[in-house]
């Protein structure tokens, strides 16, 4: 099974790009952090082993921790090893827990900034800072992910995020505190209380991300009360007759894999009558997963719509623009907050040519099919296709040439174009796995009746390689199938043949 094209399959199929839901296993796998239990045994340094105070709880670890955070707090006043700490600290001494709050926090501060990724994956993690996801979802307390994703903006605790305006996108949500603020961890059975008082709350907040994105959960695992909490509360505030809604949005990465290798499988959470449905991906290789997240196509970074997006927001509200335009680009700006967004509204006939910058793939397919988008064709090759994400290769280029008037590869060169990486020269070019023994018999076929008879696997593995294909039938095949295409799981494979239609009738003319 391929996983990765399996897997991106499955995400294409999303309006929008994934968030990552990323628990301790995270951490412990790519940093070699200890678990919860681990991380509480390290700062009994008052005489009782961690034993004492698990059992002393009944083997609950938030009572265990209030428990450990009542000794330590006494140990960390008198101690001599603390001296310079308390002068230091003093004033955030709260409550009885603040000591081994501060004292966790630094350990993880330090843990964060120096840890180096276990070698047998540091692979994964070089795959999963290329993924341009909408956001993460954490309940770690460490800063790893700031690692991963320094240009996200970060949320602190269910507090800040109940009480401020995330935008949805480059963004990470520390829902059980961070480091970085030790008062914000929830760590004590107290701390759980009123987390879990709030749950409903964090719920409503969260229900427009795992409704309208692929959720992957990284460290987790389906029975983990933490995750099984927050699902059933995003259940109760969906309602019952909604949970398809979720249908393939919720995805758990399982480092266990089967004998046979990487397989995607269907588990269903059990919530007394509700059941959620959930697909594993079972892989000890996260990187084909990450390869697969990487895949999905935006037209701007993450960072750059979140930039974009709390402009506009800030203009709702009332903010008023300075009035100063300049064009720059955004990955020169040094600092972002001393520009302004400027958005227009119009038909699309009477839009600027900076519009062309958000024309998508599918709309060029579109209007290469359809033909009813009408676009300049100088505007799409000047600034539509350069500005496509580095893994687009397959679009409708030759139309737009043509258009302008290039029938030749030499008036192309002397164009001044940069479109070399749409460019096929080979109609072997616009196919992949091709099996020759199944392109055999259909090589005395025509290609209307290739077109009625082959699977679509074969349509878009073999009909490149056919000889002599009628642009005119198979241009009636895409145009009467292309709500089917663009709807089905083979979508991004049909784009090669879409882009093998237009360099059949488009091409360059032989010199």
């Amino acid at each position: 099974m391929d996983i990765v094209k399996e897997l991106h399959s499955l995400l294409a199929k999303q309006p929008s790009a994934p968030f990552l839901f990323v628990g301790s296993g995270f951490s412990r796998r790519y940093i070699g952090l200890e678990d919860w239990d681990g991380l509480l045994e390290r700062f009994c340094t008052g005489g009782k082993p961690y034993g004492y105070y698990k059992s002393s709880a009944n083997q609950d670890t938030p009572t265990a921790a209030r428990l450990l955070a009542e000794e330590f707090y006494n140990y960390w006043w008198s101690d001599n090893s603390f001296e310079e700490k308390r002068k230091q600290n003093q004033d955030r001494i709260i409550n009885k827990t603040s000591p081994l709050r501060l004292e966790i926090s630094e350990y993880l501060a330090g843990i964060s900034a120096e840890a180096t990724p276990l070698a047998e994956y540091n692979h994964e993690l070089e795959a999963l800072a290329k993924c341009d996801v909408d956001g993460v979802i954490t309940t770690n307390w460490d800063l790893l992910l700031e690692r991963i994703f320094p240009s996200y903006k970060v949320y602190i605790g269910q507090k800040e995020l109940l009480f401020s305006n995330p935008l949805s996108i480059a963004e990470i949500y520390k829902i059980h505190g961070c480091c970085s603020d030790p008062q914000s961890l929830i760590l004590t059975d107290g701390d759980y209380a009123d987390y879990n008082e709030r749950n409903a709350y964090l719920a409503a907040k969260l229900i427009t991300i795992f409704v309208e994105h692929p959720v992957i959960f990284i460290g987790y695992s389906l029975t983990d009360p933490n995750i099984r909490a927050l699902l059933k509360s995003v259940a109760a505030c969906i309602g019952t007759e909604n949970i398809t809604k979720l249908q393939n949005n919720l995805i758990f990465l399982d480092r266990n894999e089967e004998a046979s290798g990487p397989t995607i499988e269907t588990a269903y959470l059990q919530f007394e009558t509700t059941q959620i449905p959930a697909k594993v991906v079972k892989t000890k290789d996260f990187a084909l997963a990450y390869q697969a997240i990487a895949m999905f196509e935006r037209q701007m970074p993450a960072k750059v719509l979140r930039f974009c997006k709390e402009r506009v927001f800030e203009i709702v509200k009332g903010t008023t623009p300075e009035k100063k335009i300049a064009v720059v680009d955004f990955e020169s700006i040094e600092d972002p907050s001393s520009i302004e967004v400027v958005f227009g509204i119009g038909v699309a006939s009477s839009l600027g040519q900076q519009g062309y910058v958000a024309i998508s793939v599918d709309d060029l397919f579109e209007d290469l099919i359809l033909n009813t988008k009408k676009y300049n064709a100088k505007h799409i090759l000047e600034i539509t296709l350069p500005a496509l994400s580095s893994g687009v290769k397959f679009v409708p280029i030759y139309k737009h040439l043509r258009a302008v008037g290039i029938k030749t590869l030499d008036q192309y060169k002397i164009s001044g174009l940069k479109c070399d990486r749409f460019m096929r020269k080979l109609s072997s070019e616009f196919t992949s796995n091709a099996s020759l023994a199944n392109l055999k018999k259909y090589e005395n076929m025509g290609t209307a009746e290739f077109l009625l008879t082959a699977s679509e696997s074969e349509i878009f593995s073999l009909l490149p390689l056919l000889n002599n294909v009628r642009t005119k039938a198979l241009g009636e095949y895409l145009n009467e199938n292309f709500e089917n295409i663009m709807s089905g799981k083979y979508k991004y494979q049909y784009r090669r043949i879409m882009a093998f239609y237009d360099w059949l009738k488009y091409g360059f003319e032989p010199q």
